[in-house]
């Protein structure tokens, strides 16, 4: 049986709306059109929270994440007020990280004064790339100017915690060109870089009409570089994609990673709450307007209850990305299942080569992080 109160606990807000949709983007995000309905929308996010407050009790929520859409074409004010209501209805921890993410193209020094002086302690800077032709072809409304001062006025505002999302593998990539986006990258000191490949997902407009990219080898030899780069500037892997200077990983998606819990408001946000009978999946309705109306009623929220090997799986996904893996302990307590409920994955992990055991943590070995997506699925029962 899960014991919820032992298990960490998370909140997502999705602020769903955007300057222009990106063609790779497949996350519920909308472009705006005139004003953003700040207030209402805020007060939409307070009555959805108030509908999880009696599930989670007396726990704790260690960490924030604002994401998006653009949460950075909120005012400054706005993100006061839901970080006021969010104080109101959650037992905070005092040193919670709490996330915002920011378009460079949306940065405005003032706000960014303002998110720093409400509570906000870390920004993610959605860069994807430090070269102009390529943000041109990523659809993206910044250029490298735009990023370089997004990064300096963070700074100026106080931020001292700073990831800055970057992608390789970019349409009509000559052969180093991600090194030398990488290289620009490290040279602006920030203190966790998500090192990314641009991925083209159903549904976006590069899934319909792919732009050509470089030859997949080339794509992982470079990878395999900028791996190497990075940890000789003082980054550390920990994550599949995640590199971060020691003590500066991050807490919320680490979070994810070790199956812990997170409540999700917001348009289309999703949510995972581990109760004694199993764990609940929430979605929020998607579309904002939809959501405005019907946030604080049961209309709002379609709900999931998974249960026994479901989360085998479940749990094999997010942990195995995780470069230092995780123990049996780990994989009980976030689940309720017995540890043998692993072993046949374990054992054909550790027959092909994937799967290592060091100090009671089972851990991807450099050839299973190659072929990751492989290791996960022998934990499909």
């Amino acid at each position: 049986m899960l014991e919820p109160a032992t298990i960490p606990l998370a909140l997502y807000v999705h602020l769903p709306w955007c300057v222009r949709k990106c063609p790779y983007c497949d996350f519920n995000s909308h472009e705006r059109d005139g004003a953003l309905p700040e207030a209402a929308y805020v007060a939409a996010l307070r009555a959805d929270l108030a509908t999880e407050v009696n599930a989670i009790g007396e726990r704790s929520v260690g960490s924030i994440f604002i994401g998006g859409g653009t949460p950075s074409l909120f005012s400054g004010s706005a993100i006061a007020r839901l970080l006021e209501g969010l104080h109101d209805e959650l037992n905070l921890l005092a040193d919670a990280e709490i996330t915002l993410e920011a378009n460079p193209g949306t940065v405005d020094a003032g706000n960014f004064s303002a998110y720093r002086a409400a509570g906000v302690n870390r920004l993610s800077i959605g860069v994807q790339s430090l070269r102009d032709a390529q943000l041109k072809a990523l659809g993206r409304v910044h250029d490298k100017g735009d990023a370089v001062r997004a990064l300096e006025v963070a700074r100026s505002a106080g931020f001292t915690n700073i990831n800055l999302d970057l992608m390789h593998g970019l349409p009509a990539d000559e052969a180093d060109d991600a090194l030398r986006d990488l290289a620009q990258a490290i040279a602006l000191a920030p203190e966790h870089l998500s090192w990314y490949q641009l991925t083209l997902e159903p549904g976006t407009a590069f899934g319909r009409r792919p732009p050509p990219l470089p030859p997949h080898d080339r794509i992982a030899e470079e990878f395999e570089r900028g791996c190497a780069m990075l940890e000789a500037a003082g980054y550390q892997r920990y994550e599949v994609s995640a590199f971060a200077r020691v003590g500066r990983e991050s807490r919320h998606n680490l979070n994810y990673w070790e199956f812990g819990d997170y409540l999700g408001i917001g348009a289309g946000a999703h949510g995972k709450l581990s109760l004694p009978e199993g764990v609940r999946r929430t979605v929020r309705r998607r579309h904002p307007t939809a959501y405005m109306k019907e946030a604080g009623s049961a209309a709002a929220t379609a709900t999931e209850m998974i249960q026994g090997p479901p989360l085998i799986t479940e749990f094999a996904l997010n942990a195995l990305r995780l470069k230092n893996g995780f123990t049996r302990e780990l994989f009980t307590s976030r689940t309720g299942l017995l540890a043998t409920a692993l072993d046949a994955g374990i054992s054909a992990g550790f027959a092909r080569g994937w799967l290592a055991e060091c100090d009671s943590r089972l851990v991807p070995t450099p050839l299973g992080y190659r072929f990751l997506n492989d290791l996960q699925l022998l934990f499909v029962p």
